[in-house]
């Protein structure tokens, strides 16, 4: 089988410790969300790397975990993983029977985590999307694995999303900082509720932490002081926090 190169070999603190918030999170929607789909209003606010850090995060911890590449029309991750092993078919073959679904599925190099690529763009994505074989993927794939996380092309340039969230157990959307407008986060909402699927809530991506006070002096100091090493304004230690949090 293929095997898809995800890892990398930067650690991010800060990164890390956001998707284990945000896979907590999921996980405290209940046992019945397992198909869960993520959508943006426009291209490029993120969406796609935020669905494969939740799928790797669901896997680090021992989800068995399937991440889906469902944007049949511009495919991001077509392009930006590399698959060694030959090549594969995806989901655009598996529609149009074309293929078997186990022709369809690759590993990645997380022993938990397999992965479907969107495969060649069609002329149809949304009736092959609204269709039954769609609907007999998921069937399948719920029972074998505990986890299957959909990224869907942006809602608020086409209707693809709303018609995938109808056969998922819920939907998040990406926002960018600052790069949306609440009427259009809210058109796009209305959108998603038209199709019967429970909405999980937002994702806010792309928050320049240095710029936003609140998380980085909040959690700076929390954590600072939780650890014993808070740092105040002037750059020393604070000796009485140490003893403190420590005794």
């Amino acid at each position: 089988m293929p095997v898809v190169q995800i890892k990398s070999s930067e650690k991010h603190f800060q990164l890390d410790e956001a998707f284990k918030i945000l896979r907590t999170n999921i996980e405290f929607c209940g046992d019945e969300v397992k198909v869960v789909c993520l959508t943006s209003c426009t291209p490029n606010e993120g969406k796609s790397s935020v669905a494969t850090h939740l799928a790797t995060s669901m896997a680090e911890a021992g989800k068995r975990t399937i991440l889906i590449d469902a944007d049949l029309r511009k495919s991001v991750m077509m392009g930006r993983y590399k698959l060694e092993g030959g090549e594969i078919k995806g989901l655009s073959h598996f529609l149009t029977g074309q293929g078997a679904l186990s022709e369809c599925i690759c590993q990645t190099d997380y022993s938990n985590m397999q992965m479907i690529f969107s495969g060649p763009e069609t002329p149809n994505p949304a009736e092959l999307l609204g269709g039954k074989r769609f609907a007999t993927l998921l069937e399948a794939l719920r029972k074998n694995y505990d986890y299957i996380i959909i990224d869907s092309p942006p809602l608020g340039s086409v209707i693809d999303a709303a018609i995938i969230a109808r056969q998922c157990d819920g939907v998040a959307i990406v926002i960018a900082a600052g790069s949306i407008s609440y009427k259009f986060v809210q058109g796009v909402k209305a959108q998603l509720e038209k199709s019967d699927c429970r909405i999980l809530g937002v994702i806010l991506n792309k928050v320049d932490m240095e710029k936003t006070s609140y998380y980085g002096g909040y959690y700076g100091k929390h954590y600072g002081r939780y650890y014993g090493k808070y740092y105040g304004s002037s750059g020393k230690g604070d000796k009485r926090n140490d003893r403190r949090d420590i005794g």
